[in-house]
């Protein structure tokens, strides 16, 4: 994709990124004009944002470039070389922002716009790993081996009551369950997301139900693997672990928004 960069003296760098590509432009009497299409443009003279060259039609008569979403991007790398946990997101503008956040040891954390809350001046929310894989660096309880398991898209694993093997409180719908295989239970696979927990001992039930159609999902092959589960991310926020974070950010807004700074809570990691 074609990008139109502009420089600022007042900085002396290049500040920004436009999605408009004109056949040429020049400045005059403190406004920016630009050529396209053989149809002149002067820009910053109305209230719609991001938006350019609406009346410019290619030659196969559809619209050409229309709105586009503000985006950021940039890297929090505070104390380079200590290993961090990033927390949670802190905007000080006049709207919230979505988008992904990378570091050098995940690739999983996100925030949306609706998980923002405003806190005095400040917009304010927690980040969300969504990274399924990475046990190393995730809270994983063990539940214990399973009785039966009745494999389909809704799959049932089954205990024991007697011996009683139990759920616990903590198992939420909407958590990540993983297995290992016996006899020596050394590696683990990922079998879904829970979908029900049953439990009524008079009636001789004690399940869970997981959705094995999710993507990533390994079926189970025998009867009595080990149970083990991780928190649904949105329920526990775990943050991303890394020396520094690139967060990347998008704002669909067509108004006039600001954006002051980027911040986030961090943590030093002790493995």
């Amino acid at each position: 994709m074609e990008y139109t960069l502009t420089y600022s003296e007042a900085v002396k760098g290049w500040v920004s990124f436009y999605s408009f590509n004109p056949d040429w432009m020049i400045g005059m009497n403190n406004y920016l004009y630009t050529f396209k299409g053989g149809d002149i443009y002067r820009h910053n003279v109305n209230n719609t944002r991001n938006t350019f060259y609406q009346q410019w039609w290619d030659k196969v008569g559809t619209p050409a470039l229309s709105f586009t979403p503000s985006r950021i991007r940039s890297v929090m790398n505070d104390s380079p070389l200590e290993n961090k946990l990033f927390k949670t997101i802190v905007l000080e503008g006049d709207s919230t922002w979505s988008g992904s956040l990378v570091t050098d040891l995940q690739n999983s954390g996100e925030v949306q716009s609706s998980y923002f809350e405003r806190k005095e001046a400040s917009f304010f929310s927690f980040i969300r790993n969504n990274s399924s894989g990475e046990l190393s660096i995730r809270s994983t309880s063990g539940i214990g081996r399973s009785k039966t398991v009745t494999a389909g898209p809704s799959t049932r694993i089954n205990f024991s009551i007697d011996p009683l093997v139990s759920i616990g409180s903590m198992l939420s719908i909407g958590d990540s369950i993983y297995f290992a295989l016996p006899p020596v239970y050394n590696q683990i696979f990922f079998a879904g997301i829970v979908t029900n927990i049953i439990q009524n001992y008079m009636a001789n039930i004690n399940r869970i139900v997981v959705d094995t159609t999710v993507p990533n999902t390994v079926p189970i092959t025998t009867q009595d693997p080990y149970i083990l589960y991780t928190k649904n991310s949105i329920a526990e926020s775990h943050g991303v672990l890394g020396h520094y974070c690139v967060f990347d950010f998008t704002n669909g807004s067509a108004g006039k928004i600001e954006l002051f700074s980027v911040g986030s809570e961090v943590m030093k990691s002790y493995p």
